[in-house]
């Protein structure tokens, strides 16, 4: 698509510093509401997607991109979980070469311990004003923009993009972890 000016119009600016902003505060607003349980929002974010994968565990590569986190990221907050008791590594049966973070009893107390808490987070910073129309329209935008940032549908939000947006059913890769996630094929980036 060809733009036929070069700045931005007014309220297109509004849209994307606004989208910036919230992008910005939210995940430190989320670590903030999760502080009492001990975890940030990307690590409930990494034990609410072992919580739902096949087995509770996924391949470090899937697990990635579920969280839209590189491997040295995803490696250093699986080390942090580890300590703590929450999340083990383990050999991926199917290729040895590659791992799997799999949720410890532990790990899945303390995600169940956190989930009301996310569950109120949100709540209360995003969703309380919102009509369920609203609610619709955001996600809606929210994937409409996700498939321009994410072309090649790498993120699991992303993967299914044309039947999310066709019947945003629970069977949308944005709920819970589909099997596809737990699998393990060679992939050289995680040897090592």
């Amino acid at each position: 698509m060809t733009s036929t000016t070069t700045a931005l119009r007014h309220p297109e600016r509004v849209a994307v510093a606004r989208l910036h902003a919230l992008l910005e505060l939210l995940p430190t607003a989320l670590d903030h509401h999760l502080a009492g349980a001990g975890l940030t929002a990307f690590e409930f974010t990494l034990l609410e997607a072992l919580d739902e994968a096949p087995a509770h565990r996924l391949r470090l590569s899937a697990l990635a991109s579920r969280t839209n986190a590189t491997l040295p990221r995803l490696s250093r907050v699986v080390t942090g979980l580890e300590r703590k008791g929450l999340v083990v590594r383990a050999a991926c049966a199917e290729d040895g070469r590659a791992f799997n973070a799999v949720l410890t009893d532990a790990g899945a107390d303390a995600f169940a311990d956190a989930r009301p808490l996310h569950a109120d987070a949100v709540r209360e910073m995003i969703l309380e004003d919102l009509t369920e129309q609203e609610v619709d329209a955001l996600a809606d935008l929210a994937l409409k923009i996700l498939g321009r940032l994410d072309p090649d549908r790498r993120l699991a939000v992303t993967a299914s993009l044309a039947e999310c947006a066709a019947d945003p059913s629970p069977e949308c890769a944005a709920d819970p972890a589909l099997a596809a996630d737990a699998a393990c094929p060679a992939d050289p980036a995680e040897q090592g």
